[in-house]
């Protein structure tokens, strides 16, 4: 670790997630150090601005924090190809946002002195400066050996959000619950606005925006509070 914390932060994915964490980081003190490339370089410039794009090789040697925000199933692959080539080194923190995975997936990076961390922030990312606002106000699952615990904890915290620790073995259910709850509410709000359309309302996604905004609120308020919480009120036709 740098002088009084300051971390060296380097990111492997340049998709939604990875570009927004560093930013995040960045904004708590931190300083960025390299990205890899994406499909998006305007998106990632705009919002890393001045940040090296490099490969992920020299992106995991030149940082004391590699975030690994990558597609489910490349995930295993790059940190065991990584492993490989020598570019994890001892006592760097790797840190990986995938919500299935707990840090036993990060075994080939343990395996060459790295610090194993699992860090998903629960939002839906759409990978601009706007989920810099969103991070602010939500939760984290971090998963992560006793030991370096608090370390992954600390690091939700800088990211905006309150860590929430979920059991490696509890990883797999987690993530079925954030996948539930992400597909099955775009799926539902698609569905009702394609019957909007056919019913002849112009602007279906503006005309279901309170509507879903308003259920969601009592739907969240009511697994807060129990099964003892009272249904919102319908307006019967």
């Amino acid at each position: 670790m740098s002088r009084e914390g300051r971390l060296g932060v380097g990111i492997i994915g340049a998709g939604r997630v990875g570009p927004v964490l560093g930013a995040a980081l960045g904004g708590a003190g931190h300083a960025v150090v390299g990205v890899t490339p994406g499909s998006d370089p305007e998106r990632v410039e705009a919002i890393l601005p001045g940040v090296p794009v490099i490969d992920a090789t020299e992106v995991a040697r030149r940082s004391e924090l590699v975030i690994v925000a990558v597609p489910h199933a490349e995930l295993p692959g790059l940190v065991a190809g990584l492993a490989e080539v020598g570019a994890w080194q001892p006592g760097q923190l790797v840190l990986h946002t995938d919500p299935a995975f707990g840090a036993g997936i990060l075994a080939p990076a343990v395996a060459k002195g790295a610090i194993p961390l699992a860090v998903h922030p629960a939002i839906a990312f759409s990978g601009t400066s706007m989920d810099l606002r969103a991070l602010a106000s939500s939760y984290a699952a971090v998963t992560a050996p006793a030991p370096v615990l608090p370390i992954a904890q600390a690091l939700a915290v800088e990211l905006g959000c309150e860590p929430v620790v979920v059991d490696e073995a509890a990883r797999p259910a987690y993530a079925e619950a954030i996948a539930t709850a992400r597909d099955f509410s775009r799926s539902i709000v698609r569905q009702a606005a394609a019957l909007l359309a056919e019913a002849g309302v112009a602007q279906p996604g503006s005309f279901l925006s309170s509507l879903v905004h308003t259920t969601i609120d009592h739907a969240l308020s009511e697994a807060g509070a129990g099964p003892a919480a009272e249904p919102p009120a319908t307006i019967q036709g």
